[in-house]
């Protein structure tokens, strides 16, 4: 299960370590400690660095842009990088670079591949998601956005919904049902959309914690030409499918180091508090403890799977439902931990204020572990609810019957 990595592996990592201490700005912290504007303006240089230096859309082919590495040296990348507490592109490239951008390399035409990928890597077209629906509950292939055909243009009409930096977007790619009368998986299409027109609406969502990450996206009668269709009419399940399993990136590899670091930060900050001296504190940092080392060993586990080149499957599951679920009762344990100070906002309301395990270079401020608390809440439902994953656990890794489905007849006749 511990994966083992080449000498010249390691020659790369040196090189990635090398890359990393000169071009690191002067007293870096880490992006956590970073907001607004100089958090933007950081991020715009740092991926013009990258992009200058063949070290952005790593995974990319040459004559698509990319510089074509290997695995371990991506899985390199993504290591030494969480650790310095560097992002690997802008805002939006996870969207952009990591999931359309892959999927277009995979599905799309060479027409498609020429317009849009030197367009993704130069920042032209920044990208978001248009999955999610209001009334589709947890089941994707229940979305009901459609789109009909007129003439060399599809005509989009429905609503998405939680669509991270969809306000930083000027194009998002769409699920939207072309065949209501056929099963709910067979009619629906894969579009790219652009956003700048009419028909497209954004409104941001203000969370919990006062910050608007997520937006709605309204399509009212917004058109996508017909050239736009990744993979075939009706056959947008299969490309959906491929995307996700390009969501899921490296994070087998960087879970572990960020929340290891945000553990670490609240030891630091119970020992500030002399709290480490209770019992019940202690023993609750302890879990804590084992819960992050548990992340470890998975992440080793789907990493030598991935470095073997198998395909991340459905134990990627179980990684996703042990950190989601541990980052509420850690959070939960920080603001016990802060006590009475937990009422009040020290510090800078914006930072934290991200999803899943705080960035490297965020301070111990109570604002920070608030918006922490606060951000978590929403871990297990985003990316697949925690019944989404105890149900793919109990299926497809230890055999435990199916659910009854119903999948069968026309979309528009199936249950809501």
């Amino acid at each position: 299960m511990q994966p083992t990595y080449s000498d010249s592996a390691q020659a790369y990592r040196e090189r990635i370590q090398s890359f990393i201490a000169e071009h690191l700005p002067a007293k870096w912290d880490g992006i956590g400690s970073l907001t607004g504007d100089a958090k933007a303006d950081f991020l715009k240089d740092w991926r013009q660095v990258l992009r200058d230096n063949q070290l952005l859309a790593t995974v990319w082919p040459q004559e698509y842009g990319g510089p074509g590495l290997s695995a371990s040296e991506n899985v390199i990348i993504a290591e030494e990088f969480t650790k310095a507490g560097l992002p690997t592109g802008g805002s939006n490239d996870g969207f952009g670079i990591g999931m359309v951008g892959n999927t277009i390399i995979e599905w799309g035409t060479e027409d498609q591949k020429k317009h849009y990928l030197p367009r993704i890597l130069e920042g032209d077209d920044l990208w978001c998601q248009g999955y999610s629906e209001p009334d589709a509950g947890s089941d994707l292939a229940n979305l009901g956005c459609k789109a009909e055909l007129d003439g060399d243009e599809w005509i989009l009409n429905g609503q998405k919904i939680w669509t991270s930096n969809g306000h930083l977007a000027n194009w998002i790619f769409v699920l939207a049902r072309t065949t209501p009368e056929n099963g709910k998986h067979q009619g629906i299409t894969f579009f790219l959309c652009p956003m700048d027109q009419h028909g497209v609406e954004i409104r941001p969502i203000v969370n919990i914690a006062g910050h608007s990450h997520f937006n709605e996206v309204f399509f009212s009668d917004a058109r996508v030409s017909k050239n736009n269709v990744i993979g075939e009419v009706n056959g947008g399940w299969a490309v959906a499918m491929t995307l996700l399993g390009y969501e899921r990136g490296f994070g087998a590899t960087t879970t572990y180091f960020r929340y290891r670091a945000e553990l670490d930060r609240l030891v630091e900050m119970a020992q500030a508090r002399k709290r480490t001296n209770e019992p019940a504190i202690r023993q609750r940092l302890a879990w804590c403890h084992s819960k992050v080392e548990i992340m470890r060993w998975l992440g080793q586990q789907v990493l030598t799977s991935f470095l073997n080149g198998e395909p991340p499957g459905p134990k990627s599951s179980i990684g996703k439902l042990n950190w989601s679920e541990y980052h509420r009762e850690v959070t939960e344990l920080a603001l016990d931990i802060l006590g009475s100070d937990a009422m009040i906002v020290d510090g800078d309301n914006r930072l934290a204020a991200g999803l899943g395990a705080a960035d490297a270079g965020t301070p111990n401020t109570s604002s920070a572990w608030i918006n922490s608390f606060l951000s978590a809440r929403s871990g297990t439902i985003y990316a697949g609810t925690s019944q989404v994953q105890k149900n793919i656990i109990g299926e497809r890794i230890l055999g435990l019957p199916k659910e009854p489905r119903s999948d069968e007849g026309p979309w528009n006749e199936t249950p809501r």
